[in-house]
């Protein structure tokens, strides 16, 4: 269902309720017991469980210890694609101890944000960031959304829109930036291929950047050589970025 401006301010207005409500809800940290028996505060990927054909799933660092919060990192696939296409980014969690939540879109082409009609993935990346944050110790002060193309778009968007829920924003290669409000201030990381046919980088990147320093958001820029896909080393730079960032006071 389509959600409009008014009723899309009524899903951030309950989110950026009473303390970081939606979003935070108490984590005990303490996990639970996985199908098969296995405790899910054990290292490894676990899926939501809230989804039926299109889930999505957490991955749980090596080196996760229950009471000792970490970064929580929302990842976001592209276009037509679903959540086992950002595994590229585990051993990164792993090396920088961020627990990843990567959700798989409602609509099998894309994000809500992207087809322009809000409602459907807020509330699903919504309850799957609750029911994380219940399961495992997060640090409230580190809490991103990120990812790659159309994911990069949503997550920029989205990102913008609950800035006083987010800390920081990574956006590899993305193709539109709009947001329905702007709160807060979280820090921007933005990456694209300077040689990109699917998201032209003049029209994209060289536009977002200026336009997003113009309105005081910290931005972080990097362009490659390179096409519409990742570059490993500046994907390595992204995960050392938001590990070392933290909430402006």
């Amino acid at each position: 269902m389509a959600v409009g401006r008014r009723e899309f301010l009524t899903f951030l207005t309950c989110l950026a309720g009473a303390p970081r409500a939606a979003f935070f809800a108490q984590s005990n940290g303490q996990g639970q017991t996985a199908q098969g028996g296995r405790n899910q505060n054990a290292p490894g990927r676990y899926p939501l469980g809230l989804g039926d054909d299109r889930d999505g799933f957490v991955y749980i660092p090596a080196g996760y210890t229950a009471g000792t919060p970490l970064p929580l990192l929302i990842l976001l696939h592209g276009a037509g694609n679903t959540s086992l296409s950002v595994q590229y980014a585990l051993p990164l969690a792993d090396e920088f101890s961020v627990i990843i939540l990567a959700p798989d879109s409602r609509d099998e082409r894309t994000w809500d944000g992207v087809l322009r009609s809000w409602g459907p993935d807020v509330e699903f990346i919504s309850n799957a960031v609750a029911q994380t944050v219940a399961r495992y110790s997060v640090d409230r002060d580190r809490l991103g959304i990120g990812g790659f193309s159309d994911g990069a778009s949503y997550a920029l968007s989205f990102g913008i829109t609950f800035g006083d829920q987010f800390t920081s924003v990574i956006a590899m290669s993305p193709g539109v930036m709009q947001p329905m409000a702007a709160r807060g201030k979280p820090r921007v990381f933005i990456s694209h291929g300077t040689n990109d046919p699917v998201m032209p980088i003049d029209i994209t990147s060289r536009t977002f950047v200026p336009k997003l320093k113009s309105l005081g958001y910290d931005v972080t820029y990097r362009e490659y050589q390179g096409r519409h896909a990742p570059s490993p080393p500046i994907v390595h730079e992204a995960f050392d970025w938001f590990a070392r960032s933290a909430r402006v006071p």
